[in-house]
């Protein structure tokens, strides 16, 4: 079910509703502040309580269609808007037949009074002969669903008492979950639960707008299926981050042209008992389409494989690095696979020379505990010299100064601290990877799964990256932002990545067996 438009019997509204993953298009996300503004901008300019009658309208037209032959139905409802949200829908599925049950955690007077829209919904909801009290139901089982309308975008904390003991009851049930607007206990913004208590859904509504925490961090495992009804509210406004993963049409090639037309792949790694590392980034840059791919080894010459038997179209010349400037500024050059130790004393060089520069792991520890490497790439983008670094969040704290904690705490925002630190487009890897560059809107990866979380992936998704960008742009140098270009071919080469090892399947997927997915997804 990827989009549907049921009608709506209660009102003039056609709902067009998205499922969002596996992305199609790119599609904006904005952050907790940026849907504020949003919202208020289109409470302005609608009747009063036009929004969260919508809102619930989606909610319900959702529910039935995901829990069409559900008998019951708990809407578990917070004491401010979100679970307006859900009173709403409860009152249209009562009068679709359901029985509802909805534990609101909201105050009719006092001092903590629900807001006017709340209110207004749990009147139309009492009118409509739903239950609503302080309890929750028993025996809940498929097909029956509950609904998650505790705590939306505006929370700051954990939930505790009461609506700690609901979201427990939630993450409990048998019968699936649909989270309203955000899983209770989610920052919509980090995709980090606040605490040790949210709520796990199967199915999340996202309204208004998309939020970057459903889609990194933890918000994948949290939110289930995401789905985005805009409520009729558009905003033109440039968005926080761009989620990303839509396959890109790959351009035929042409009789003309010959291996020099796809640009050459070095791949600078594979120390002394870390060879397949350095094997499977050069297997991927085949796999990709570059014209020739390389493997300069970091071991002794009398030590290194000659041959790969499997692909003996790579070829392996001895002291490649130290081949003349020009030589190296041609080629699109991916170093630190299986690098170890070794990879530090080819870094200068290769700072210093390469055209296209792909840093992955071993390479990246190396910057991270030498000033004076760091000096040097800094400098690499005022001299025009494009470079893609790729850390996961462990070498990202090593280059951030930072724990992974404080990384993974705020990925958005720790990717853009590693733009600025080194002038580099970077791929922050994890659930959820976030693409970003200077002056551009980041991107965050809506492909993969954790079946990728196994060696050597890590070390394919830089070879693809090379073989990619060795292609792109190849007869357009005087046309094209090299840094564009490379940022754009990062995001691309990691949605690909991630679309490789879809469906998802139990256990982890060989590195290997990646590759072969890769190589696929550039089949007519």
């Amino acid at each position: 079910m990827g989009r549907f438009s049921p009608p709506d019997r209660r009102s003039n509204r056609l709902h067009t509703m998205n499922r969002i993953l596996p992305p199609t298009r790119a599609w904006p996300l904005h952050g907790v502040a940026a849907t504020r503004r949003i919202e208020a901008d289109a409470t302005d300019a609608l009747p009063p309580h036009t929004l969260m009658r919508r809102a619930g309208e989606a909610l319900a037209q959702l529910t039935l269609a995901l829990a069409p032959h559900a008998q019951r139905v708990w809407v578990a409802a917070g004491p401010g808007n979100n679970g307006g949200d859900g009173l709403e829908a409860a009152a249209l599925l009562q009068a679709a037949g359901k029985q509802v049950h909805v534990t609101w955690l909201g105050a009719a007077e006092g001092e903590q009074r629900a807001p006017a829209d709340a209110l207004d919904a749990h009147a139309r909801a009492a009118a409509a002969g739903v239950l609503i009290n302080a309890e929750w139901p028993s025996g809940l089982q498929p097909p029956d669903v509950a609904i998650d309308a505790l705590l939306g975008i505006g929370a700051t904390r954990a939930p505790a008492d009461r609506m700690a003991e609901l979201v427990e009851r939630l993450n409990a049930l048998a019968c699936e979950v649909i989270a309203v607007d955000v899983p209770s206990g989610l920052d919509a913004d980090r995709g980090q639960a606040w605490g040790t208590v949210c709520v796990r859904a199967d199915h999340t509504l996202s309204l208004l707008t998309l939020k970057p925490g459903l889609f990194t961090a933890s918000g994948r495992d949290r939110c289930g299926a995401v789905w985005l009804d805009t409520l009729e509210v558009t905003d033109d406004d440039t968005p926080d981050a761009w989620l990303s993963g839509a396959a890109a049409p790959v351009s035929p090639r042409r009789h003309a042209q010959h291996k020099g037309s796809f640009g050459a792949v070095v791949v600078v790694g594979g120390a002394t008992g870390m060879a397949g590392a350095a094997l499977l980034a050069a297997r991927a840059a085949l796999a990709a389409g570059a014209g020739r791919v390389i493997v300069d080894w970091l071991q002794d010459a009398s030590r290194a494989p000659g041959l790969d038997a499997l692909h003996p179209e790579l070829m392996m010349p001895r002291d490649w690095s130290l081949s003349e400037p020009a030589v190296l500024k041609a080629a699109t050059i991916v170093c630190g696979c299986g690098g170890g130790h070794a990879v530090r004393e080819r870094l200068p060089r290769l700072l210093s020379l390469a055209g296209r520069l792909v840093l992955d792991a071993d390479a990246l520890n190396a910057m991270a505990s030498d000033p004076q490497l760091m000096v040097q790439l800094r400098q690499r983008r005022p001299r025009g010299l494009a470079t893609v670094i790729t850390p996961h969040p462990l070498e990202a704290a090593r280059l951030l100064s930072r724990d992974v904690t404080q990384v993974q705490a705020d990925r958005l925002a720790a990717a853009k601290a590693l733009t600025e630190l080194t002038g580099c487009v970077v791929v922050l890897k994890g659930s959820g990877s976030v693409t970003a560059a200077l002056g551009r809107t980041p991107h965050i990866n809506g492909t993969g799964n954790a079946a990728l979380a196994s060696g050597g992936t890590g070390d394919v998704l830089a070879g693809w990256l090379g073989g990619r960008w060795a292609q792109a742009g190849r007869h357009e140098a005087h046309l094209i932002d090299e840094f564009e270009l490379a940022f754009a071919t990062a995001s691309q080469a990691v949605a690909d990545h991630g679309a490789a090892a879809e469906p998802e399947r139990p256990g982890a997927l060989a590195a290997s067996e990646l590759i072969e997915g890769l190589r696929r997804r550039l089949a007519p």
